[in-house]
């Protein structure tokens, strides 16, 4: 696959294109206790990722037989080229006589070519990534497939079940990877799950949703400082693309740090079904197979992305009542009135206003909230010419730093467009912009 730098993609992109701005990293709501030991299992770098057959040059192509499919070794099971196979993942749990296997679906095809994985409802209730995964996985023909794709449409049984965002022992699972053998259960199944299969894999789309209660406009989050992961990104046609370092602990930072190429997909809100982010999903899916050569799709999707590079959450001034004045995907004008927070007992409220100029990404359904509540995800609007400035400065940046630079000071930089935790005027009842580093922001992934 050809490697496209960052500026080439800004430069295929520009027109068409809206540009906005960098989100703002999630971190678990964590106790000291926790937070210290998942920082210790963290340390422990990822499995050995297995070797990949290189690709055959298109010169060389012609001159040599095309190679044969070779079967499939995944969970102590051989699959073979051209057949469909359901498997079982085995978290590594405390009860290991009442642990209830996690199916995983396969399709090994006839031919050879990369090996994706989709991996659904590490949150359990995310639940429109399953309906994702089984609806593409089961209109897959293995023979006339080029490649593998694995499928794990629920990672969290036990979140599942309960309808819950986490594991049985309350924590998140999405902040534990690459996981350690012997460290706490979230951390041992977050090892099981990375070495027994995504390890084994060439591309990941972790497939996640808004949470607590908000929806997210379908979109890929991705690490737009990382060519590998900006020409995967290419590959889903017109899906929004936010631009969103990973965060320790996440899967896809796992991922892309052990050399396998990833995305995040957000569609919709927790603990439903949405038929048209489900829809819109598929499509970008069966877009992105199509690209990979791996088969012919049924719909081709070639519209011009939009990208964003940099967003904000804005927050609530005051508690209450919260009502919306926009919908997902509105673009909005900077001092637009975005929704109302109303007191039910005195009456008395305040608008949440847009800082800028941008698109609505992400946002609360009406609800009651507190002060501070994450209502309104922004993108925020920018040039070709401003955001090309921003990467190039960036990728100076990141060259001469130091390694480890980054893990050390975090993503966050002193000069945020907008002033992190500042009221743009708190006494007139004016959103709150959202800090980079809040702990309680649980929105990505």
């Amino acid at each position: 696959m050809v490697v496209q730098s960052a500026f080439r993609y800004l430069g295929i992109l520009a027109t068409g294109l809206l540009l906005a701005s960098g989100p703002v990293l999630a971190t678990e709501v964590e106790d000291e206790e926790r937070a210290v030991e998942r920082q210790q299992e963290t340390d422990h770098p990822a499995p050995n990722k297995p070797a990949h057959a290189p690709q055959a040059d298109d010169a060389d192509s012609s001159s040599e037989p095309e190679p044969l499919q070779m079967p499939l070794a995944l969970l102590n099971r051989k699959v073979e080229p051209g057949s469909f196979a359901t498997l079982h993942w085995t978290p590594d749990q405390s009860f290991a006589s009442i642990a209830t296997p996690v199916p995983v679906l396969v399709a090994h095809g006839q031919k050879p070519g990369p090996l994706l994985c989709l991996t659904a409802a590490i949150h359990g209730d995310e639940l429109n990534g399953i309906e994702m995964v089984r609806r593409l996985m089961y209109e897959l023909e293995p023979d006339q497939l080029a490649g593998t794709v694995i499928g794990v449409p629920i990672v969290n049984l036990d979140g599942f079940r309960s309808g819950s965002r986490y594991l049985s022992d309350r924590r998140d699972l999405n902040r534990y990877f690459p996981g350690y053998a012997k460290g706490s259960a979230a951390s041992r199944v977050a090892h099981s799950l990375y070495s027994n299969i995504v390890s084994h894999c060439d591309y990941l789309v972790d497939l996640h949703t808004g949470s607590q209660k908000r929806i997210n406009l379908p979109q890929l989050r991705a690490d737009l400082d990382n060519p590998d992961v900006v020409a995967f990104a290419k590959h889903f046609g017109g899906m929004t693309v936010l631009h969103s370092p990973g965060v320790s602990g996440m899967l896809r930072d796992a991922a892309v740090k052990d050399g396998v190429i990833s995305v995040t997909m957000e569609a919709g809100g927790p603990n439903r079904l949405e038929p048209q982010a489900v829809n819109y999903g598929v499509q970008a899916l069966e877009t992105l197979l199509e690209n990979l050569e791996m088969r012919k799709a049924s719909r081709f999707w070639s519209a011009p992305q939009a990208v964003f590079f940099e967003s904000e959450w804005i927050r609530a001034a005051q508690g209450g009542i919260l009502l919306s004045e926009v919908k997902l995907n509105d673009k909005v004008k900077k001092g637009e009135i975005l929704g109302t927070v109303t007191d039910p007992i005195s009456n008395t409220g305040s608008a949440i206003i847009a800082p800028y100029d941008g698109k609505v990404l992400g946002m609360a359904v009406n609800q009651v909230v507190h002060a501070g509540f994450a209502a309104f995800r922004i993108g925020e609007v920018k040039s070709t010419e401003e955001v090309e400035a921003q990467a190039e400065k960036a990728s100076k940046e990141k060259t001469q730093s130091h390694p480890g630079a980054e893990e050390e000071s975090g993503d966050d930089s002193n000069d945020q467009p907008h002033s992190a935790g500042q009221p743009a005027d708190n006494s007139s009842g004016v959103a709150v912009v959202d800090d980079p580093v809040d702990p309680d922001e649980t929105t990505e992934e």
